[in-house]
């Protein structure tokens, strides 16, 4: 290789420096600074908490844990839709050492149990039912194999007041009950004292990444992974005290829970809430009534907001910003939030559950061509390098490989699993993302697609990202998909997953026909499905390798799919 190749490496210096402390110590020097500021809003019962509310609720909460006997490195799982109450937990656990355990609302009992075993949870806090899930019931079905779990508390319950430190006035003022509970033999706090003998570097939460195959892994983050990951997430969107953030993701995924809630209190910023599940429509209301800057969501978030009959009746010009993340965003649909929905500083963020998560993000300053095809450069603090899969070796800048990230951001491991640490962390601490990069010139990277999600037809590699934002340009397609199928003759064929816009018609031989001349022909769909939906994850990310199963079935082609390959 010549001495003047430009090496598809980036490392994000920066003059900000990290947060040495724990979450605890930072809500508590922001709550000193900013007490009569509104830390969470939470529209659907009208509650409000200001930073000093939230801040002392929190320590009624951490001391209501102590009593009831949770020890440092316990874990203690939430299983609940969005709500205030899962946030006074996050930050109560981190207050007391207690690692949280984030349980999926979408979670049946199989999972649900898989869960609860694999991380050891003690304590469990639940709602006692979302949408057509009855959690006291799953949690029946399951409670009697697991020995480890001592203890359950339903939300909104007596027991969970009393948890919180409310009196019969119903207030947590009257958590100083909790205090004399809690507090040592020669009087000094108990709280205090647990405080006192935490490290930033220690586990403070477990979050669930589904794979598609297998269980799931419980990727374990320190109090540095994610108090700072959320800072610099809030650096990068310009966030101060005077801003409001609409949070319609959910918190038991990083989206909600670091990009969110993390993002908002390092920077004394509002959380708001604006539904326990995301509701297009409750989006934009409580965006339009909170006067919120900033709006969060994935892109068949956005989407399904953008699409709402009524959209153009929401007063939506307080936005300024927010994060589209979670899945690649088609550009089509960005330049729409940008022109439509007054977020002209919109970001776009990259990252795994497994960095913490945001590894990289466009800048409000960056032009839009940018801030509409890229992931934008490496986060501070962060580096980042495209590595050829078979080789390892670090790729010239423009070739696709893929990307790995190391920094402060990458978690401490997968819970009590060593061996499926050391396949995704190397020994030089290296995440693998298992995601296929670009990095250009000027750093900005392109995701270009999943290492297993690539297609290899008849020996050319095919991007499905690539042809996903050509076929978005057609005005009769509102989404699109685009999946290998198993092909006896090519190895694979490409198969178009396509919803039409309402009030459109369209065929496959138009959508055969659109491509035709535009990309290389082997880029052209084989097969196209006109659908209504996509099989999702609960936090919006398409499940293709569940389309994958479908398509095969449907188009008959389980004999392709057994042909052997080198």
């Amino acid at each position: 290789m010549s001495g003047g190749t430009q090496l598809s490496y980036s490392h994000g210096t920066s003059a900000t420096a990290l947060l040495g402390e724990t979450i605890g110590g930072n809500l508590r020097r922001i709550a000193a600074m900013l007490g009569g500021s509104e830390a969470v809003v939470d529209v659907p019962t009208g509650r409000r908490w200001t930073y000093r509310q939230l801040d002392a609720d929190t320590n009624a909460l951490a001391r209501g844990l102590l009593a009831a006997g949770v020890e440092a490195r316990d874990r203690v799982g939430i299983w609940a839709p969005n709500c205030a109450e899962w946030v006074l937990l996050q930050y109560a656990t981190a207050k007391i050492g207690a690692i949280l355990v984030n349980i999926n609302p979408a979670y049946r009992s199989h999972e649900l149990s898989y869960v609860l075993r694999q991380a050891g949870v003690r304590l469990l806090v639940s709602a006692e039912s979302f949408k057509t899930s009855d959690y006291r019931a799953l949690i029946g079905e399951v409670r009697d194999g697991l020995d480890q779990l001592e203890r359950v508390i339903y939300l909104g319950t007596p027991e969970w007041d009393r948890l919180l430190g409310l009196g019969a006035t119903g207030t947590a003022e009257a958590g100083a009950a909790h205090a004399g509970a809690a507090s040592g033999r020669d009087g000094s706090d108990a709280l205090q004292l647990r405080e006192a003998a935490l490290a930033f570097d220690d586990p403070i939460n477990i979050q669930y990444t589904s794979g598609t195959t297998g269980f799931p892994k419980g990727a374990t983050l320190s109090h540095h992974n994610i108090l700072n990951n959320g800072f610099f997430i809030g650096e990068m969107c310009g966030y101060t005290e005077r801003d409001r953030v609409c949070i319609p993701v959910p918190f038991y995924h990083c989206f909600g829970m670091v990009l969110g809630n993390l993002a908002c209190t390092t920077h004394g910023a509002c959380i708001v809430i604006p539904a326990p599940g995301f509701e297009p429509s409750a989006t934009l209301r409580a965006a339009q009534d909170e006067q919120c800057t900033s709006l969060y969501g994935v892109p068949t978030m956005f989407i399904a907001e953008l699409g709402l009959p009524d959209f153009g009746d929401y007063d939506l010009t307080s936005l300024r910003t927010g994060i589209m993340a979670g899945s690649p965003c088609p550009v089509e649909v960005m330049k729409r939030v940008v022109s439509e929905m007054h977020m002209s500083e919109v970001t776009i963020a990259y990252g795994m559950t497994e960095t913490s998560p945001v590894s990289c993000q466009t800048r409000a300053d960056d032009d839009t061509e940018r801030r509409v095809s890229t992931v934008g450069r490496v986060h501070p603090h962060v580096e980042v390098k495209i590595v050829n899969p078979d080789s390892g070796l670090v790729l010239p800048r423009g070739e696709p490989g893929e990307m790995c990230t190391r920094g402060y951001s990458v978690m401490l491991g997968y819970w009590n699993e060593p061996e499926r640490t050391a396949e995704a962390i190397d020994a030089a601490r290296w995440m693998h993302t298992g995601d296929l990069a670009v990095m250009d010139a000027a750093g900005y990277l392109n995701i270009v697609g999943r290492i297993k999600d690539m297609v290899i037809r008849g020996g050319e590699n095919v991007y499905p990202r690539e042809i996903e934002e050509f076929l978005y340009t057609h005005p009769a397609i509102e989404d699109v998909q685009v999946i290998g199928v198993p092909d006896e003759k090519y190895g694979e064929e490409l198969c178009a997953w396509v919803k039409v816009r309402p009030g459109a018609e369209l065929t496959a031989e138009e959508v055969r026909a659109y491509c035709s001349g535009k990309i290389a022909h082997y880029k052209v769909p084989r097969y196209v499905r006109f659908t209504q939906d996509f099989p999702m994850t609960v936090t919006g990310k398409v499940q293709k390798f569940k389309m994958r199963e479908t398509s095969i079935i449907e188009l008959g082609l389980e004999a392709a799919g057994q042909t052997r390959t080198a």
